[in-house]
């Protein structure tokens, strides 16, 4: 989202580093390396390669595959395919990760022999990289159906959210797909249940709305935070009103001294989207704060909201970086505009 971290090294002295006797120093070296691909791609490659392919520390070779995937070295595909035999399971989920973020269909043959590996974490980062690098949706669509079967809760919630990501591609999900997600609102763990409610939502099923009242309710425990956050603002993008009480408590407290919620932005964004009067009040009064911060947070809690009141003092911030980050700027700005014209936003948008 950002970019790459500035390198805490020269590209020379990573280089040289990689090298070091401290596998710590190695660690970070390899790390430090990935902002110079751009330039010395060649050079940054081959070490990096060689320290996933050789190096006697599983922490320097996990962390060699991480820079392969954030450089997106599709030339190191036969060192990352080999990495996925790696004897520590570390080692073989950040090969899986990398080979999933690189996209390249020739890594599908392996990717499907992880899915079915013994260790659940490695199954984990299988689900998600194979939809990832499989050309045939339905293949990818099928694999992930399987994963919502596994017997560990975390790797069925990973399926959820994979199901998730391939409907997002199409703007739907395959009847069978949304069928297994509406089961699975009755399974066991809070943290499947609540996944379901999220995507079942979001592909205009309100079957799980009770469920995502439960979770905002703070009923529902031992769910996923990216979950809770999702299932606020919801709550407020599809007008929920038995989420409205618990989003007043979760936006504002009860009393001095009570606490302060961590999705408490989250759920004021949800009531200001439900037209709640205090909630809009306070978002656009802190796009004239002080702190650039906090004008950003505002900027962009009034495009989540929709806020067309907003949109002027918004426009106003365009083209100075000083007053508001600018890609919150814009995105904000067409949000308003979409809500403005009538075109219809999925939900989570």
């Amino acid at each position: 989202m950002f970019g790459p971290a500035p390198a805490k090294r020269t590209l020379e002295a990573a280089l040289r580093d990689v090298g070091s006797q401290k596998p710590a120093v190695r660690v970070e070296a390899v790390s430090d390396l990935v902002p110079y691909a751009a330039t010395a791609r060649e050079q940054v490659l081959r070490a990096v390669e060689g320290a996933l392919r050789s190096d006697a520390h599983a922490a320097v070779r996990a962390a060699a595959a991480i820079a392969l995937a954030d450089t997106k070295a599709v030339e190191a595909l036969p060192a990352l395919l080999l990495a996925v035999e790696d004897v520590d399971p570390h080692v073989r989920q950040m090969a899986i990760t990398a080979l999933g973020e690189i996209g390249d269909g020739r890594a599908t043959g392996r990717l499907r022999r992880a899915l079915s590996d013994e260790r659940p974490e490695v199954r984990f980062q299988a689900v998600i990289a194979f939809p990832r690098v499989c050309a045939q949706r339905a293949d990818a669509v099928d694999a992930v159906m399987q994963a919502t079967h596994d017997d560990d809760p975390l790797v069925c919630h990973i399926a959820l959210r994979m199901f998730e990501e391939l409907g997002e591609a199409t703007g739907d999900l395959p009847p069978l797909a949304m069928e297994r997600t509406r089961a699975l609102l009755g399974h066991a763990s809070p943290l499947v249940r609540a996944a379901a409610a999220v995507v079942t939502a979001r592909f205009g099923d309100p079957i799980g709305h009770p469920v995502l009242v439960e979770i905002v309710e703070g009923k529902l425990r031992g769910v996923d935070h990216e979950d809770e956050a999702a299932a606020i603002e919801l709550c407020g993008e599809l007008g929920l009103q038995a989420g409205r009480s618990a989003l007043e408590r979760r936006a504002f407290g009860l009393k001095i001294g009570f606490g302060r919620d961590p999705l408490r932005w989250h759920a004021r964004v949800a009531l200001a989207r439900m037209g709640h009067e205090r909630a809009v009040r306070e978002i656009l009064s802190e796009l004239g704060a002080w702190d650039r911060h906090r004008r950003t947070l505002a900027v962009a809690a009034a495009g989540r909201a929709r806020l067309e009141a907003a949109r002027a003092t918004i426009a106003a911030m365009r083209g100075d970086e000083r007053k508001a980050d600018q890609g919150a700027v814009e995105e904000a700005l067409a949000a308003i505009a979409s809500a403005a014209e009538g075109a219809p936003t999925a939900p989570g948008s």
